[in-house]
């Protein structure tokens, strides 16, 4: 059964896709497990992904990268994804949050910042989310204030990949306190994380995601240049709403990965294993359990593809991003529960894939903006 077939899939993208696939059967999927157990980050692999230019490749050509379009961004995540997710993670977050300075930044930022990544020289981060703060990014209290040529940074980071590892991270933070506009408060800057103020620490184990490593970061009188500014303050909320128009396709690539996956564990499981003397595939309610699933993916799967091509021409964005997202990661969620039921007794062990994508699929149900916030823009832009 091929569930990540090419027919939804532009030509353009075809490429990139038979690349992801080759590279996640070489490096991810024999690797899945042990970085599940270990929680360590897979340090090789991203290495790996870098050497055969799977890794920040959204960067411009003119800066090192290969220019990916968000087909083929698509198209490389749900290989990816159906892989494993924790893996998955790490290897796109390496350049995460670069996509706003390409965006938005200057061409002195661009050389500076954009290429050591794009050539696997350094990785990067987002700093967005806070202890008490996720999807309300108009309350975002971490402060960025002006002082001479600089602007020092004070407060809190929560759930930022690669606080730890990356060599710079993109930081939303308040510039301002006008209540009458409450979307033009905030900015984003590039933080080295080698300055004095910047100190990150792990988060303690989860129960999804392994290989993907999040942290907690405190500011305390961070001081940056003011040319690390990107755009010019005030703009970073609308900065961030486009950047995650594109995020929420690729998070949706994530749920359609997850979901091809608990369906494969599961169609295995089920036509290998016997009970009462006959195939467990040949019970009709499992029969239904697998056509259900099969029908969730591919109705997901169709409106992801759609959104991408929708979004890429900036046709009504945010609308079919949220859409996107929200089915998605829902069909996951849902694959991964019935997958669990039908293995019984066995889905709870640690060994068995199906417990390691029921844990994923948690995760990207709440993060890029938690399900309830896109049915929020889904309805007020529809």
């Amino acid at each position: 059964m091929e569930l990540l077939e090419d027919s939804l899939v532009p030509e353009e993208a075809h490429e990139i896709k038979a690349e992801a696939r080759a590279f996640a059967a070489e490096h991810i999927e024999p690797n899945a497990q042990e970085y599940y157990q270990s929680g360590e980050y897979p340090w090789e692999i991203l290495e790996a992904g870098q050497e055969a230019g799977l890794v920040a490749q959204d960067i411009p050509e003119e800066y090192g990268g290969r220019g990916l379009s968000l087909p083929e961004i698509l198209a490389m995540t749900e290989e990816f994804y159906k892989a494993d997710a924790g893996i998955a993670l790490t290897l796109q977050l390496a350049s995460f949050g670069c996509e706003m300075t390409y965006e938005y930044g200057n061409e002195e930022q661009k050389e500076k910042f954009l290429r050591p990544v794009a050539e696997g020289e350094q990785i990067s981060g987002l700093a967005v989310s806070e202890p008490e703060t996720g999807s309300d990014l108009a309350g975002i209290e971490t402060t960025a204030e002006k002082d001479g040529d600089e602007y020092v940074l004070n407060g809190e980071k929560y759930w930022i990949g690669n606080g730890v590892e990356a060599d710079w991270i993109t930081v939303y933070a308040r510039t301002g306190h006008d209540e009458d506009n409450r979307y033009g408060n905030h900015s984003i800057f590039i933080v080295p994380t080698d300055i004095d103020g910047y100190e990150p620490e792990h988060i303690p184990e989860k129960m999804g995601f392994r290989a993907s490593k999040q942290a907690h970061i405190t500011f305390d009188d961070a001081r940056i240049p003011e040319e690390n500014l990107v755009g010019h303050e005030g703009n970073g909320f609308m900065m961030l709403a486009d950047f995650f128009n594109h995020g929420r396709v690729a998070v949706a690539g994530h749920g359609l990965g997850l979901a091809a996956a608990a369906i494969e564990e599961a169609w295995d499981f089920v036509h290998d294993r016997e009970q009462f003397g006959r195939s467990i595939s040949d019970f009709q309610a499992v029969q239904h359990d697998l056509a259900d699933m099969l029908l969730g993916f591919e109705s997901a799967r169709s409106l992801v593809w759609r959104a991408c091509e929708k979004v890429e021409s900036g046709e009504n964005p945010g609308y079919w991003a949220a859409m996107a997202k929200t089915k998605a990661t829902e069909t996951a969620t849902g694959n991964a529960e019935l997958g669990m039921q039908l293995h019984g007794g066995r889905s709870v062990l640690d060994e068995r894939r199906i417990a390691r994508v029921y844990r994923d699929v948690r995760i990207p149900v709440i993060y890029e903006g938690a399900n309830a916030i896109q049915r929020n823009l889904i309805y007020r832009q529809a």
